[in-house]
């Protein structure tokens, strides 16, 4: 099968890599020259904009759109809009809202144009894993890139599959991303708590290996943490600030709205806000507090 694939960093040009080797044909495109060239040492044939990628793929159409969401994916859909024909299909395999998507699938269901969002996990290690692909769309679409997917996916029948219609693949997504958040918290504060306790010297990347092997808590989280505490057993160098890319908050969101209780979700997330200051207010009153009504001490400032 041929496909369009917009978006060449780190995931979407090893997914490119994974379809040319799956023995797909890939025309590529991305804003950087130098991501273009080392895709097309794959072998996949460069296009250098995007009427050219429309231009290279026969009819009808699949363009696979793996860039940063909100404004760029919004840019590109409705850019892609104006060249693409009835029947011919967009696939964004971002982390695009879902409720943007339903919105982009509606306005392209007018011109015939097929939309699929594909919520994707698997990350740098992709490329030799396979990705984990939450498919949303209508049946015509999502069969027609069928093998496409089951490329990408670790096995023809396993680790993708159609969840439901347009919005649904991006919202499991949305929610695959909240727990990640709860699965990562419970992994540092354990680790943390392991780590105070310094007369017992333990070694955490010790620790983390042997929980790896018939542990209950064993997951692939765990072995990047494995991976990191064996790199750099102290962390130096690395600051303590946490970055969020959007879909945990729209999992506490929808949480809120659905009435649905996710304390450890919108804690995890709470966390990551306080990595982020440089000192707390909110701390520094507390301190205050105390030693106003207990005459508890207080720690002054350098």
């Amino acid at each position: 099968m041929e496909i369009g694939m917009i978006g060449l960093g780190k995931m979407g040009g090893n997914m490119a890599r994974r379809l040319l080797l799956g023995g797909h044909r890939v025309v590529a495109y991305a804003r950087s020259e130098e991501s273009i060239e080392a895709t097309e040492t794959y072998g996949a044939e460069g296009a250098r904009s995007l009427e050219e990628v429309v231009s290279k793929l026969g009819a009808p159409r699949a363009i696979w759109i793996m860039i940063p969401a909100g404004a760029p994916t919004e840019t590109t859909v409705q850019t892609l809009s104006e060249m693409l024909a009835p029947g011919d299909i967009i696939i964004d395999g971002g982390n695009s809202n879902y409720k943007d998507s339903i919105r982009r699938a509606e306005t392209l269901k007018d011109k015939g144009i097929h939309f699929v969002d594909v919520g994707t996990s698997g990350g740098v290690w992709g490329l030799e894993e396979g990705y984990s692909m939450m498919v949303g769309g209508d049946d015509q679409a999502v069969n027609f890139i069928r093998p496409v997917l089951e490329t990408l996916a670790p096995a023809p029948d396993k680790g993708w599959g159609h969840v439901g219609p347009v919005g649904s693949g991006h919202f499991v997504k949305m929610v695959h991303n909240g727990i990640e958040y709860g699965l990562m918290q419970a992994y540092a504060e354990g680790f943390e708590i392991m780590r105070a306790k310094q007369e017992f010297g333990l070694d955490l990347h010790q620790i983390a290996e042997l929980w790896r092997y018939g542990s209950v808590v064993r997951s692939w989280l765990l072995d990047l943490t494995a991976n990191a505490l064996a790199e750099n057993p102290q962390l130096e160098g690395i600051k303590d600030w946490v970055a969020d890319s959007g879909e945990g908050r729209w999992t506490v969101f929808e949480a809120i709205d659905l009435d649905v209780p996710a304390p450890v979700i919108t804690q995890a997330l709470q966390a990551r806000f306080v990595s982020r200051q440089e000192e707390s207010f909110a701390a520094k009153l507390l301190a205050a507090m105390r030693n106003q009504f207990g005459g508890h001490a207080i720690k002054r400032e350098d």
